[in-house]
């Protein structure tokens, strides 16, 4: 069943809603971005991503009767705020940048213009949809780079946080570069790769691990890949599988797709498991492992020589359990005059890192054009245009003294529309064409930021405009 999801948001977004209303701001135009202010796990670079499903919540943006019922019940809404709600009809502008795209700290990955009870009120899912599945692109994207080209299957539904944890976090794994998914539903709904063999219980199922081995073999003789861990890997496993492949595969014109370990000294089995496999004629046998694998475990398993041929990884991919929160925010950054201008706003903290940037912007990338590489992003006001064919300089925001013209590059705007006046101008694109773009993206990273360890930052400038204005900001604010 589907569920109307308007009402998944935070209880104080339908008190200052109804604040609003009854303070005759309803019409007030606002300007709000999402951004975030530091990459998990301490890496150089995330990825965007859940722009998708983004875009479905806001066509459906609705409130039913028994909305409306309910928040009458509650006795602190005005009768005119809760007719506004009979007759909602979603009216803000939507940009975002695309799914797959490499996103910085700082710079806004999705702004919203309009009606201010409604670009207010859809923080929470907005907030709740970019982040879950951004989070889980950029830590299965941090999996995928430390297999070095061995393939990353996505193992973890039973460990994650609800269904829509495991459904959408596959796909948001997929995207960034995961072969495939243990979730069935994610495959049917979102065509990501549904993958998977037998469990222990499998195995034990049977009077022995030969006969379960057989069994599988027989049934699935184009596809079979055994577990071999269920009792001893190298005495019993490893040799009953090979067993299977020479008495029951073979003969029948089939070979042997795999065999899984799922515990243990994981570099060492592989060795031993890769010599006994080539010593019986299966090198094309391939070695799956699994247990608890991070991107860490994996660059130390290959460091070790382990013979792996691809990994399955579930509950530190699917909670990103080592960073589980992408913490993107979502501040109002602007509104609209009553003669068309626009009013800059700007949040100022002693936390230097929470001062935000103020007005209505867009973000640009700087690409080399000798080799593709991205050099830097740069924030601009909406109506500014980065001129490719002059010099740019680049500053420092914090540490203005910091300075680089640039020239030979490539200068693009990230953010694309959406929705026009709540009308959806979005195309939707394919989960391949996604995923195919993230790993073009990924390619265009210099290696020293895309790093495990103590990444160089990449430049996230102010044009000279905005600094400006933020600046002006912060002293009137500072009297």
């Amino acid at each position: 069943m589907e569920k109307n999801l308007t009402m998944l948001t935070d209880f104080y977004q339908l008190t200052m809603a109804n604040g609003y209303f009854n303070n005759g701001m309803k019409d007030t135009i606002a300007y709000f971005d999402m951004f975030f202010r530091k990459v998990p796990d301490d890496g150089g670079y995330a990825i965007m991503a859940g722009v998708e499903q983004l875009v479905e919540y806001l066509e459906d943006l609705r409130f039913t009767d028994e909305d409306i019922a309910y928040l009458e019940g509650r006795g602190c809404f005005s009768k005119g705020f809760l007719d506004y709600l009979k007759n909602f009809r979603f009216e803000c502008d939507v940009w975002a940048i695309p799914e797959g795209e490499i996103i910085f700290p700082g710079e806004p990955i999705v702004t919203v213009r309009g009606p201010i009870i409604q670009a207010q009120f859809i923080e929470t899912m907005l907030l709740l949809t970019i982040n879950h599945q951004s989070l889980i692109a950029t830590k299965a994207s941090r999996m995928v780079r430390a297999a070095e080209g061995r393939a990353v299957m996505e193992f973890g539904s039973r460990r994650a946080q609800g269904a829509d944890g495991a459904i959408l976090g596959a796909r948001a794994a997929y995207i960034a570069g995961a072969a495939g998914t243990a979730c069935v539903m994610s495959d049917r709904d979102y065509h990501v790769p549904a993958l998977g063999t037998m469990a222990h219980s499998w195995v034990q199922s049977f009077d022995s691990e030969y006969e379960s081995f057989k069994a599988y073999a027989e049934t699935y003789p184009d596809a079979c890949t055994v577990l071999v861990d269920t009792y001893n890997v190298l005495k019993s496993g490893v040799p009953n599988a090979i067993r299977v492949a020479k008495e029951v595969l073979e003969p029948a014109g089939h070979r042997l797709k795999g065999v899984r370990i799922d515990s243990g000294d994981i570099a060492y089995l592989s060795q031993q498991t890769r010599r006994m496999l080539d010593e019986a004629g299966l090198q094309d046998c391939g070695i799956v492992v699994s247990n608890s694998l991070d991107e860490f475990l994996v660059l130390d398993l290959l460091r070790q020589g382990a013979c792996i041929d691809s990994f399955g990884i579930g509950e530190r991919l699917i909670t990103a359990k080592s960073a589980p929160v992408f913490g993107g925010v979502y501040k109002l950054v602007a509104i609209d005059d009553k003669q068309g201008g626009i009013i800059p706003k700007i949040k100022i903290s002693e936390n230097v890192d929470k001062i935000t940037n103020p007005h209505f912007k867009q973000v640009w990338r700087l690409t080399d054009r000798s080799d593709g590489k991205y050099r830097a992003d740069v924030l601009t006001l909406r109506d500014e245009v980065i001129d490719d064919t002059q010099p740019y300089l680049l500053f420092d925001p914090t540490h203005t003294w910091k300075r680089r013209t640039i020239t030979d590059y490539e200068a693009r705007p990230l953010q694309v529309q959406l929705f026009d006046k709540g009308v959806c101008v979005h195309k939707a694109r394919d989960i391949q064409e996604i995923r195919a773009f993230c790993k073009e993206c990924q390619g265009r990273i210099w290696n020293a930021v895309s790093r495990f360890e103590n990444p160089h930052p990449y430049y996230v400038d102010l044009s000279q405009k905005l600094w400006d204005i933020k600046q002006r900001l912060l002293m009137e604010n500072s009297r």
